[in-house]
Formats: structure tokens, sequence, C-alpha cells
């Protein structure tokens, strides 16, 4: 195994097969993640499920991926980038199959979470691949083709999702996942080199991981739970004192660990913790947000899965239009300005969403909101992301990647968990278009004002660098990070963003 990088030249057939391998790979998931969401309604109708039971269905996922990415990315490090990277491939397949037939939604949320653990094996895989086997003057250019390729497929995901649940079922979406594991297992085993960490020294921080997931699972059931058997119900108050032991214990275990999967001295930074708490206030709003919007569309509106997938691509088209010059515009003039108007431009987006109701017209009722939204994320997640590297030690900037995709994951799970509650949509409520229109029109205000404090947040809380510091923190940036942001449906377009910045 290969302590040191590969130093592939990007032009040449081996640099070609190792960016086709990363690209699938972090593909695989990215996609899954965005046909999920338009599948929700049908596998709601086919299990006749509340709304509790299509909020694990993501949860489950967001809940393993969020607490073991770092370790998977740690992994890698270790034993081997390519190992891991298959392993996860491989993982996600298994767990895709026993979604696609799972006889019932205990079954498929067992899946789901089984997937997540897949994606946080291969997600940080498909970037540290690049890292390490590409030349230096080669990286930033592998890391944009990887970028822009995954923009892509996920453009593509929802279209061809709601293809395959209209005219077949929605198990097929997962079934898919199978041939594209394979050729992505051939390709990695073929011609991906294998590379480790020469640096990376000390046990994995298993027991961080295991804490901080058994937490997000307290908190995710409590969330979930609470509005139909109370929140003073011996259920909850036990998930709820379950989840703050767990956070708990994870802040003494990192704290006492010799290698900890979080080192909390970053958070001595005021920067890095204002950017992360803006991070999680935002991608709340998003989740949240982007988890009722198809439910919304083809429930109310009565759009099919095709038309709901395809009624989101402007999200990805604008942000991959505009990204890069708000990642060149913050380098110029710091990323305050854009992180506090951005967020808040996000905001307004989700609150154009009112206008969606029964007749569902798409330029009237769908892009208005679906265009602001998208000029709000272009505005923001550059910034947002590069700020968050850019203000940890450089010597943790992959952890400080990794946490602030973390916490986007974590604000979108939280998300999905309450705001259903919070607008009064429990139940069977989806099946009944005038109360879920009401429910819905409620949380995209209450999550358009979320997004506008994370605004507020930013102006208050971050500051803009100096010129020195700007200009360092540009190649930083470059940097790749630990793994894509896959929490919500803009996941891969929000990881252009950042990669883009």
């Amino acid at each position: 195994m290969s302590a040191d990088p590969v130093e592939l030249e990007l032009s040449s057939a081996a640099g070609r097969w190792v960016l086709a391998a990363a690209v699938l790979g972090s593909a695989i998931a990215a996609i899954d993640s965005t046909v999920v969401g338009i599948a929700l309604p049908a596998i709601g109708r086919n299990f006749s499920l509340p709304v509790s039971s299509l909020q694990w269905v993501v949860t489950s996922y967001l809940v393993s991926l969020a607490g073991l990415l770092l370790v998977g990315g740690a992994l890698g490090d270790r034993y081997g980038r390519r190992r891991i990277f298959v392993i996860g491939v491989t993982w996600f397949a298994v767990s895709s199959l026993l979604c696609a037939l799972a006889p019932d939604v205990d079954a498929l949320i067992a899946g789901r979470a089984l997937q997540g653990v897949g994606a946080a094996m291969l997600t940080p895989g498909s970037l540290a691949i690049l890292q390490a086997s590409f030349r230096p003057d080669d990286r930033p250019r592998a890391i944009g083709a990887w970028s822009g390729l995954g923009g892509v497929a996920t453009a593509v995901g929802p279209f061809a999702g709601g293809i395959l649940i209209s005219a077949v079922s929605w198990r097929l979406i997962f079934l898919i996942n199978l041939p594209l594991a394979v050729a992505v297992v051939v390709l990695a085993t073929r011609h991906v080199p294998e590379t480790r960490d020469p640096d990376a020294a000390g046990p994995v921080d298993v027991l961080g991981a295991v804490l901080v997931t058994v937490g997000l699972v307290g908190l995710a059931g409590a969330l979930i739970e609470a509005p139909g058997v109370g929140w003073s119900s011996a259920s909850v108050m036990a998930m709820l004192v379950v989840a703050v032991v767990a956070f708990g214990a994870f802040l003494v275990a990192e704290r006492r660990q010799r290698h900890p999967m979080l080192p909390l001295d970053l958070f001595r930074s005021l920067q890095f913790t204002a950017t992360n708490a803006v991070t999680f206030v935002v991608y709340a709003a998003l989740g949240g947000a982007l988890f009722l919007l198809p439910v919304q569309l083809q429930q109310v509106s009565h759009y099919t899965p095709l038309e709901a997938g395809t009624s989101l691509l402007p999200l990805t088209a604008v942000m991959l239009a505009l990204s890069a010059r708000s990642g060149a515009l913050a380098a110029r003039i710091g990323p305050r300005l854009q992180m506090a108007v951005g967020p808040v431009v996000v905001g307004v987006g989700m609150v154009l969403l009112r206008l969606i109701g029964l007749s569902g017209d798409y330029v009237t009722e769908v892009l208005p909101g679906v265009v602001v939204l998208a000029l709000g994320l272009a505005i923001t997640v550059a910034p947002l992301t590069s700020t968050a590297l850019s203000s940890a030690p450089v010597e943790h900037a992959g952890v400080a990647s990794a946490f602030n995709n973390d916490v986007a994951r974590a604000g979108g799970l939280v998300a999905v968990a309450l705001l259903p509650a919070l607008s009064g949509l429990s139940g069977d409520s989806y099946l009944h278009p005038a109360h879920f229109t009401a429910g819905f029109r409620h949380a995209v205000v209450v999550a358009g004002a979320a997004a506008a404090c994370g605004g507020i947040l930013a102006a208050l809380s971050v500051r803009n660098p100096s010129p020195a510091l700007r200009a360092r923190s540009q190649g930083r940036a470059r940097a790749p990070m630990c793994c894509p942001l896959e929490a919500t449906p803009l996941g891969q377009a929000t990881q252009v963003a950042a990669r883009r910045s």
C-alpha cells in the first residue's frame, strides 16, 4: 500500500479511469438521496404510512451517515482509501437491494440506515482518492471535473427517478444502484491505486462515532414521535434523556481522547463556531422545506413523480452557473456580505413557495420560489463552506470541512423531524390536500424565517479576514472537502458550489 500520493496526470488514461471511478461512486449516493424525496408519496401510498414513517425513511439514512462520516474518512486514511471506498460502495449496493425488497416500512427504514453506513465509507473516499492520486497541479482540475460531472448526474437523478417511479415502481430507484455499484467496484479495483495517510496514527475514534449516532437517534426519535404521543410521554422523555446523555458523553470522550474524531479546540475560533451555526440554521430550513415540497407537488398539485423531479432542475442549473462567480466574489470582498444576504434571499424563496396550490401552475406558482431559492443558495454556499474551512488551523482543515458537512446533515435531520410537527402535519395528513396545503404554507414560512435568521446571525458574528488571510484561505478552499453534502435534494449542487469556490 502506498503512503505517498501517486501523482497521476489528469490527461492520462490512468487518470481518467480514476476520475471516472470517483465520480460514479459519489454519484450513486448523491442520486439516491435526491430520488428518495421524489419517491416518498409513492412509498407512503404503497405502505399506507403516516407522516412519521416517511420522516424515518429520510432521517434513518441521515443519522447513520452523519454519525459515521468522520469515522469513514479515518478508516480510509489508515487502512487504504480504495479499500474502504470499495467496501462502502458494496455495502451501499447490498443495502439498496434490501430497500428494494423491503416487505414493510420497518425493513425499508433499516435498509436506509444501512445505506447511510455505506455512504459514510464511500463519500469521503471519492475525494480523498482524487487528492492522493493526482499530482498537485492537476488536483484542482480533477476536483472541478468531479464537481461538474457530479452536478450533471444529480440533475439527471430526479428526472430518471421520476420515470422509474411513474413507469414501474419506487423499488426500482434502489435496484438501479446495483449495476452502477458493480461498475464502480470493477473500475476501482482495476484502475484506482491504493493509498493511505502515513501520518494517520492512533485508533479510530469508534466511541465518539457511537455516542454521536446514539444521540442523533434519540433526538430524531423524540422529535418525530412527540406529536403523536405527546412531549410528556415516557418514551419521548426517555429518548430525550438518551440524546442528552449521549451528546454529553461525546463531549467528554472527545476531550479525553488522544486522537479525537472532533478536536474541540476548533471551537475556540469564533469564526468557525459562527459559520457552523449559520450552516446548521440554513440547512435545517432547506432540509425541512425540501422534504415537504415533493409531497406538496404530487399529493396536492397532482404532479407526476417525473414532473416533481424536473421541477427542481433550476436549482442545480442556477448553482452550476453562478457558484464559481459567487466564490470569486467572496474571495475578493470577504464572505460576510454574502453570508448575511444569501440566507435572507433563501428565506424569500421559501416563502414564495406558499404560492403552490391545487393548480400547481409551474410558471406562476413553483418557478418563482425555486429560482429565488437557487439564487440565495448560489450567493451563500460557496463563502459559507470556504469560511468553515479557512477558519480552522491548517492541520485540521479536513476535519473542519467534514464537520461542516456533518452540521449541514444534522440541520436537515432535525428539520425533517421537527418541521412537520410545527406545521400540524402528522398521521395521514399528506393524503388530504387542503390540510396538507395549509401545513405546507406554514412550514415554508417557518423555514424561510429560520433561513433569514441565519443571515442575521452571519451579519452579527462573521468577520472578513485580512487580505493576506483571504489569499491563503483561497488556496486552502481548493483542497478537497472530506465528502459531498447529500443532506438535501440539493446536496450535489451544494457540493459543486463549495468545490468551485
